[in-house]
């Protein structure tokens, strides 16, 4: 988060609590200025834009972190085969030296002829073609070793080659991220403090509203269900990171998005999970709404851009978005999708 958004946003918070007194109406927009809802709407469509980014840069970043894993995994294998292989060239060569050494040039059907003890030679014999048979069973090894070797090498360069497309994606994605952070800013720098306390008055009206259409529908079960031991876990790690800013990418501990902190707090309960909000939908088991206990993960939006820690009594611990801090809030921030219950998963 740049230093001009932080700077707007804490103008929001010490202006809200000045400018407008609880239960004030709006202002009327001046000529020429857009009415608060449709700047509310396209604010928060805004900050949707720019969590979807960095979902997809964690995405991408989870991805280059793992496909570094592989090719790590791929030299460490590759180095022992060629290791293998060079002691397999080293024990064919002694072979090949041995049998050299040991031709004479004489038929060995001359040599049973002319043999004081025949027995032996034919003993002797037997162990020649020993020897023979495991000179072909080097070769065959060796020849099977350079092909495994081959195959290993061309997989550690199409997994590097994976690793540097992931790299350059990865940058564009970044890039991405920065560019929808820039239209947040220009649109809060476009708004005098006191349309930003305005806009921020009626976000917490619409999420009132929201929250009370939600538990009045009987959707989500307003009770006392207790967390599961390493839910209490990751709740507890949660609700200990509120204050910490919002930034884009992070997984603490200094500061979060919202899969940075879902993800971390999981972690610190002993029960690692997906990194981005899409995969922690996609991989966890669904629960209805109904049945939602303290320490499930609520997802946000269509396309699960969004997620939050629930928290029990229709609330939430979540990293919100860019220029906030980590926070307890209604359930119904944003349009809820589903929940997820990362512990029945393991």
């Amino acid at each position: 988060m740049s230093g001009r958004l932080l700077r707007l946003v804490c103008t929001v918070a010490v202006t809200a609590s000045v400018v407008l007194a609880p239960g004030r109406a709006a202002a009327e927009p001046a000529p020429g200025e857009r009415p608060l809802p449709e700047l509310l709407t396209d604010l928060s469509e805004l900050y949707r834009g720019a969590e979807r980014a960095t979902e997809t840069y964690n995405a991408t970043a989870e991805r280059l972190t793992r496909q570094r894993a592989e090719s790590r995994r791929l030299d460490e294998r590759l180095a022992k085969a060629r290791r293998s292989l060079d002691d397999g060239r080293g024990a064919a060569g002694r072979l090949a030296r041995q049998q050299y050494q040991g031709v004479s040039g004489i038929s060995p059907y001359v040599r049973l002829l002319l043999a004081r003890d025949p027995q032996r030679m034919l003993d002797e014999g037997h162990v020649v073609g020993r020897l023979a048979r495991e000179r072909a069973e080097a070769v065959t090894r060796l020849s099977g070793g350079e092909r495994r070797a081959d195959a290993l090498a061309h997989a550690a360069r199409r997994a590097l080659d994976r690793q540097r497309s992931l790299t350059e994606q990865r940058k564009k994605d970044r890039d991405t991220v920065r560019s929808r952070l820039g239209e947040v800013e220009r649109m809060l720098a476009s708004l005098s403090p006191a349309r930003l306390a305005e806009l921020t008055r009626l976000e917490q009206e619409r999420t009132a509203a929201a929250q009370e259409e939600l538990l009045a529908s009987g959707a989500v079960r307003d009770d006392e269900r207790p967390p599961s031991p390493a839910a209490g876990r990751a709740l507890r790690y949660a609700l200990e990171q509120i204050g910490k800013p919002y930034a884009w990418g992070a997984a603490g501990p200094a500061s979060y998005d919202c899969s940075g902190l879902t993800s971390k707090a999981w972690r610190a309960a002993g029960r690692p999970i997906p990194r981005t909000s899409q995969e922690q939908w996609d991989r966890l088991p669904h629960v209805p709404l109904d049945e939602l206990r303290p320490g499930d993960l609520v997802l946000y939006h269509p396309d699960a851009t969004h997620v939050a820690l629930y928290t029990g009594h229709g609330m939430v611990v979540q990293a919100p978005r860019p220029g906030a801090a980590v926070t307890m809030t209604p359930l119904a921030t944003a349009p809820v999708l589903g929940a997820v219950r990362p512990g029945a998963a393991l």
